[in-house]
């Protein structure tokens, strides 16, 4: 029983007092929750653990959701417990404790429903109630436990996932159980202790496993860490996640943040998703040799940048220009890169004026192509071997992840917890949603979804609306308005309802760009209707502001400043007043913006 494993919780005594006691889910939900307040440091002066409010939100939505079981026709127990619990102190702690279930009790159903939060344990516990497995009995519990061989996970769950959750489960439990001996050791409390000198000799691990049987299931604990340790695998059952972290780390560079997602790929394979990222470690791991110097280092690095294209094809001869310090232009990095259809299997630097329409500029000669013809090779060889796992592919000068190894390269992305959707999925989001993501994606995965958002929504005048309307709205007043706006012309306006477009003429940011599609497609724009703010804007979008000689962007801005009112003083005010972070940061340099 969980109460001879933390004593003095004062459980015989509260159950005295509730006149639940005979439930034994009651029952079996006051032994959780006042263990697990004690064992947070709960006030234990009355005997009982006092549930503060901040114990209270902790244990509800961190605590409950790591190490419990409950059928979600128990969940309404533990509330429960807490309130009789709170009503046996004084004052108003009955009222508060209420607030904070009232506040967090839909937090709290949902996490202890969310397959994102389950455990090996807590995995099990549910496939043996759903078998109809008492879970008390330990005998019960071990006789059906090999008929769960096998069994499927929950939609969207990967094992990595489960045993990621159970390590920290694991910690966060054993840490937990530790600091509460040191401290009743350090100010030994009225109630007395929570675990005896005997219990923590045995380890702590092996009360932190008999707390685990008391909250999931009888007996569980052993026999996944003895004859049916196979069903709950531990870390070294995944060699990929080294992969998968050298992943996070490659989108935390680019984004910061795992809640930004990557594009999705237009054409992905979930095969055995786990078996394949085995394949991409023990390829990348390989590539790590001295013979693949010095590019094979580089491997995590291009299957990520490949991936966060939407899969889109890259070029060899590109990357390796990256590589050894040439200049790419900026707006040609993203485009995508034409994969042959037949393609020899040895490399071939592309030829000079392919190399200069890849790259965006005219400086390079025959001799530096041929100096760029080791890199581009070695790179190639790194490519190869990635190749040869059938995960990837190179044809030419053009590489990329097959649609099997997108699976897996989103299997690894997501393992980390990085929000890597699929096509469907992101067809699903509202329109200031998507665009707030395309605006971090490259041109050519960001034009493609958007696209396809477009075509889901038959292209009717109404889905153009909403989102040109959040090309206006989304980050307004950031330094990322400017991304936004770009999206624009990421966008097949040829194609646009006409009546979408004049409905954007009097949009403050993109009117301007709304004028401009219309007369492109040689369609009446009234200029009157845009305003000076939409204006300004398209014309500091316009100026040369990623590469060049900043005498070429003086030169643009000084030529749209002749014919603005007021000149360029007042073309930089009305800049700066629609959008100052992207004003100060194209103007800036030019000392055209007051300090």
């Amino acid at each position: 029983m969980a109460e001879t494993v933390l004593t003095n919780t004062g459980l015989d005594s509260f159950l005295d007092g509730a006149p639940e006691r005979r439930d034994p889910v009651f029952v079996r939900a006051a032994e959780a929750v006042l263990g697990l307040l004690a064992l947070r440091g709960a006030d234990r002066v009355s005997g009982l653990p006092e549930p503060t409010p901040a114990l209270v939100r902790q244990l509800l939505v961190e605590d409950l959701p790591a190490f419990v079981y409950a059928a979600p026709g128990e969940l309404n127990a533990y509330p429960a417990v807490l309130g009789e619990l709170a009503g046996r102190f004084d004052g108003e702690l009955r009222e508060r404790v209420a607030a904070v279930v009232d506040e967090a009790g839909p937090d709290f159903e949902r996490a202890m429903c969310d397959p994102g939060n389950l455990t090996w344990h807590r995995w099990y516990a549910s496939l043996l109630r759903a078998c109809g497995a008492d879970l008390s009995d330990p005998e019960d519990v071990r006789r059906r436990l090999p008929a769960l061989d096998g069994a499927p996970l929950p939609d969207g769950v990967h094992r990595a996932d489960l045993m990621g959750r159970t390590a920290l489960a694991d910690v966060v439990l054993a840490e937990a159980l530790t600091r509460a001996y040191v401290r009743d050791a350090e100010e030994p409390p009225p109630a007395g202790p929570l675990l005896t000198d005997h219990a923590v000799a045995t380890g702590i691990g092996q009360v932190a496993a008999a707390l685990q049987d008391r909250w999931t299931a009888a007996g569980l604990a052993e026999e996944l860490a003895g004859p049916y340790a196979r069903f709950a695998p531990g870390p070294d059952a995944f060699p990929h996640l080294v992969l998968a972290d050298a992943l996070l780390d490659e989108h935390l560079d680019h984004y910061g943040d795992i809640a930004c997602p990557v594009p999705p790929p237009p054409a992905i394979d979930s095969g055995p998703v786990e078996e394949d990222a085995d394949t991409l470690i023990t390829a990348v791991e390989e590539l790590a040799e001295e013979e693949f110097e010095p590019y094979g280092g580089e491997a995590p690095h291009l299957l990520y940048v490949v991936y966060r294209r939407g899969c889109s094809a890259e070029s060899i001869a590109r990357k390796a220009a990256e590589y050894e310090d040439w200049s790419v232009d900026p707006d040609l990095e993203d485009l995508p890169v034409p994969v042959p259809a037949e393609a020899s299997d040895g490399y071939a630097l592309p030829p000079l004026p392919e190399l200069v329409r890849l790259l965006g500029t005219t400086g390079p000669t025959e001799a530096d192509r041929a100096g760029l013809e080791g890199p581009a090779r070695d790179l190639a060889a790194v490519v190869d071997r990635l190749a040869a796992t059938g995960l990837v592919f190179r044809a030419g000068d053009a590489f990329g992840l097959t649609p099997r190894g997108a699976g897996a390269v989103r299997y690894l992305l997501r393992v980390r917890g990085i929000a890597a959707p699929r096509a469907a999925e992101v067809r699903e989001w509202a329109a200031p949603e998507l665009v707030a993501a395309a605006a971090g994606w490259p041109g050519c995965a960001a034009s493609r979804v958007l696209a396809d958002w477009l075509h889901a929504r038959v292209d009717t005048a109404g889905a153009w609306s909403q989102l040109l309307t959040a090309l206006g709205t989304v980050h307004a007043g950031t330094s990322d308005a400017a991304a936004v706006r770009g999206l624009f012309t990421a966008l097949d306006t040829a194609a646009a309802p006409a009546d979408a477009l004049r409905g954007a003429l009097r949009d403050p940011v993109i009117g301007a760009y709304a004028h401009q599609a219309l007369r492109l497609r040689g369609e009446p724009s009234d200029l009157i209707q845009v305003g000076t703010s939409a204006r300004a804007l398209y014309i500091l979008d316009a100026l040369p502001a990623k590469k060049g000689p900043l005498e070429a962007r003086r030169t643009a801005f000084d030529t749209a400043a002749a014919t603005w009112p007021g000149g360029s003083a007042a073309l930089v005010r009305a800049m700066t007043a629609a959008d100052r972070h992207e004003t100060e940061r194209v103007l800036g340099p030019l000392g055209l913006v007051p300090s």
